[in-house]
């Protein structure tokens, strides 16, 4: 099985080169950041309930998984559902995670399901490549919205509806990106403690009290007429965060009646008002780049913009030293 396996990720490997070299002489470079719009969306499907909602969605999510793993928690609730916001053409970020911090089978007797967010790309042979990725690892799902980073929300919200659908026994979910480095060891023991009781109603990461930037020429730009207020509430840097799997029905199902909102992670701040749950702030959790040491990323729970290169150097690293002291 083992080599099985190995031949299917080097052809897979193969074929990701091969079709990125293609689209890179082919494709023109910009990238494609148009998003659907929500207004024009139906009433959502009948395939997924959530209760009786009573009044009529403004955002009813009504979009079709068209890669989904809904038995990936069906024989044992997970302590914890890593939800990991990617792109298509981001292969080697998503095979380092598997092969570091992300394997399911790091900690015997807990259990870890690692899944893969991502939309539909507007190129056929990137949806295709995934596609194929995901038949030999099984951690992706995909749902019918334009993968864009307009559309990062959606990419959340699709992770949240999964838990609540698929795997609400779970303890806990991360939501993070794909270029972050997890601490597991931190997460695990010194943060969520399997050998406590679960959390309900609980949400904790790198807390920003912020206020929407009105200069257009800003990657975080928020116009007026989207969002009037001149603060937002407290919100989690989207480079990760920690919540009880409770929390991913009750930001569902919000946010079927709350404006959309194109920045995720405040969005998702916004949903947590209306629930009345407050984000408590974990200096662990970093949403910088931060130079690496043993000692200090001991210390840490996440860090951003690691290169998968880097994460497997620092996951070796950490690994195998962990008789030192620091």
């Amino acid at each position: 099985m083992a080599s099985k396996v190995s031949c299917l990720y080097i052809l897979t490997v193969v074929c990701w080169a091969s079709a990125l070299w293609y689209l890179s002489i082919t494709r023109p470079t910009s990238s494609y950041t148009g998003h659907r719009q929500v207004s024009s969306i139906s009433i959502a499907r009948k395939n997924v309930s959530f209760g009786n909602i009573r009044t009529r969605p403004i955002n009813p999510h009504s979009f079709d998984f068209l890669i989904n793993e809904p038995n990936k928690c069906e024989k044992n609730a997970p302590f914890l559902v890593i939800l990991i916001s990617t792109t298509h053409k981001e292969f080697d970020a998503r095979q380092a995670i598997r092969e570091t911090w992300g394997d399911e089978n790091n900690f015997k007797g807990i259990k870890i399901a690692t899944l893969f967010l991502l939309g539909k790309n507007t190129d056929p042979v990137l949806n295709q490549m995934v596609e194929q990725e995901s038949q030999i690892f099984h951690d992706i799902i995909v749902e019918d919205f334009i993968d864009s980073y307009h559309n990062l929300t959606l990419k959340t919200l699709m992770g949240m509806r999964w838990v609540a659908t698929f795997c609400s026994k779970a303890k806990y979910v991360m939501k993070t990106d794909s270029d972050i480095f997890v601490n597991m060891d931190n997460l695990i023991y010194k943060l969520l403690k399997p050998n406590t009781k679960p959390r309900r109603r609980y949400f904790t990461g790198y807390v920003i009290n912020g206020g929407p930037i009105r200069d257009v020429r800003s990657k975080w730009y928020m116009p007026r007429d989207l969002y009037p207020d001149s603060n937002y509430p407290p919100f989690c840097s989207g480079t990760g965060y920690i919540f009880s799997a409770d929390v991913a029905e009750l930001i569902y199902k919000t946010s079927l009646h709350t404006r959309l909102l194109h920045l995720e992670d405040v969005y998702v701040g916004l949903c947590l008002r209306k629930l009345g749950i407050h984000p408590f702030q974990n200096s662990g959790f970093n949403h910088w780049k931060m130079a690496y040491s043993l000692c200090r990323y001991r210390r840490v729970i996440t860090v951003h913009q690691i290169t998968p290169e880097e994460m497997h150097r620092i996951w070796n690293d950490m690994s195998s030293k962990k008789h030192l002291r620091c």
